[in-house]
């Protein structure tokens, strides 16, 4: 089997275990991962590490960066209390409570721009610990399930780990379109001009010296857990559906939409599989993840390929594509994020893009990462790689949260992740708010009348209706807009009146 997996004879005198392989690792490191929304994640190097921290008693940290989230390693990690500085995108709750009260460093960054920074030499990697399926004849390195980073961090780094996971087939191998943009100012342009262009190479290139130890596990991937559509996800994907019909009739859209991205998570994951059940057919994937929805919709003979950085799927899911992979071979293909969401390819390609908001305000301003302004979830992701770039950017988002006590259409947002100017469709249950050429007071009333939830849209309207009395461009009554969010944190609910400085 490891002939089979390790085809680079010299390189089988370095398999070793996690423990011994894990003391390449030290205090202070910057330590580049494999791993993408839970899948092709490290899994052995990071249980190594926090035992000989148990085990010891040392006091070490490192600082971790990977493509976005991992599975468990992260809350190992986090636990262990070993992540000093984390970038560019988290998804654990441990490691969340450890940022919000200032334990972890963490920078919020696009998907795509960190791999400019460690090639930039910005961020130095010391140590790459990379998950593959097997390792070429010349040293190269075939990923699983996700490249994520992956390649710029195993072509900077000076020492790599190899964690060989023998629970993905070699099948896999194939599946990977690996390139890597030159340095700049010698930088050409991005040859990819459709979906299924294939410009790079099956594997990581790597020096077959820089490979110090190669361990073996067989643990699979973390289960993605989107949440089943339910009465206003479903409302949510018949509105942009419902609106897809209307572009392609009014000629703004070709009958197969254009390539289309979608976010993590439910609600986009509904839309996605809303297309099974729509008129249109031969469509085309350009994004990140690749959920459920997209391997359902291959099975329905809906789309023609997919390009993505990673997976991200249920334990169903997962099951079922690992085992049948040679069917999806000519049909999709895992690429580098920085490509996958290279805002060249996104704005040449035309991609429809999807994505989630925590909360959006009167004029466009969406937040996607901070509650109440200061207490981080999870990250931007790639949402603002796409959102700028895209032919179409759509944001979604429930209108209430937490049982009603939060309305997700507010005054001003707490924080803004992505301006106005690049939103150009929201949508929550309540419907779907077009704002292409309108400008901020077009868009606040039709926001009002559009998205907001009962229960908001009266005193919504008479916030709007005083602040543009006030006047202004875009109207605002700085002395109120943010106390929705006060009375939130004081009183745990915005409906509630208590603590409002009212202008009239």
């Amino acid at each position: 089997m490891l002939e089979e997996r390790i085809r680079h004879a010299a390189l089988r005198s370095r398999v070793m275990l996690a423990d011994e392989a894990q003391r390449y690792i030290q205090n202070g490191m910057n330590v580049g991962v494999s791993g993408f929304t839970k899948c092709g994640d490290v899994k052995a190097i990071p249980k190594a590490l926090a035992r000989r921290a148990q085990r010891s008693g040392e006091a070490f940290k490192i600082n971790l960066f990977t493509g976005a989230s991992l599975g468990e390693a992260e809350s190992i990690l986090a636990k262990a209390n070993l992540i000093d500085r984390r970038m560019p995108y988290q998804g654990d709750p441990t490691l969340r409570a450890g940022i919000n009260k200032g334990d972890v460093r963490y920078v919020d960054q696009h998907l795509s721009h960190m791999a400019e920074w460690v090639r930039g030499g910005i961020l130095d990697i010391d140590i790459a610990v990379i998950e593959a399926t097997a390792i070429t004849e010349n040293g190269g390195i075939v990923p699983t399930t996700s490249v994520g980073n992956s390649a710029t961090f195993v072509q900077r780094a000076r020492q790599v780990i190899v964690e060989l996971n023998l629970s993905v087939p070699t099948s896999f191998e194939g599946l990977h379109d690996i390139y890597l943009p030159k340095d700049r100012p010698y930088r050409s342009w991005i040859p990819i001009q459709t979906v299924s262009d294939r410009i790079g190479t099956p594997y990581i290139p790597c020096d077959p010296e820089k490979i110090v130890a190669i361990v073996v596990n067989d643990e699979p991937d973390s289960d993605s857990k989107i949440q089943s559509a339910d009465g206003d996800t479903q409302r949510m994907a018949e509105y942009i559906l419902e609106f897809f019909d209307w572009e392609v009739r009014q000629g703004r859209l070709p009958d197969n939409l254009l390539p289309l991205q979608s976010g993590v998570g439910s609600v986009s994951n509904a839309v996605l599989s809303g297309l099974k059940r729509s008129r249109f057919e031969n469509l085309n994937i350009y994004t990140e993840v690749m959920q459920d929805a997209v391997f359902e919709l291959f099975e329905a003979g809906k789309v023609n390929y997919a390009s993505a950085s990673s997976f991200a799927l249920s334990e169903k899911m997962s099951r079922h594509v690992l085992s049948s992979i040679d069917s999806y071979r000519d049909k999709m293909v895992l690429r580098p994020q920085e490509i996958s969401n290279h805002p060249e390819v996104v704005r040449r390609l035309g991609v429809i893009a999807m994505n989630t908001a925590l909360e959006v305000d009167l004029y466009g301003n969406v937040n996607s990462t901070h509650v109440t302004g200061s207490k981080m979830m999870n990250g931007i992701g790639g949402s603002g790689d796409f959102a700028r770039n895209a032919a179409l950017t759509i944001f979604v988002t429930k209108s209430v949260a937490k049982d009603g006590r939060i309305s997700s259409v507010v005054p001003f947002v707490s924080h803004v992740d992505h301006t106005e100017h690049d939103v150009d469709v929201l949508v929550t249950e309540q419907g779907i708010a077009d704002l292409r050429g309108l400008a901020p007071r077009e868009r606040a009333r039709m926001i009002i009348e559009k998205l907001v939830h009962p229960d908001y849209k009266d005193a919504l309207l008479d916030y709007y209706t005083r602040a543009a009395r006030r006047g202004g461009h875009t109207p605002h009554l700085m002395e109120e807009a943010l106390s929705w969010h006060a009375r939130l944190e004081q009183v745990g609910d915005m409906r509630k009146t208590r603590g409002l400085v009212r202008v009239q």
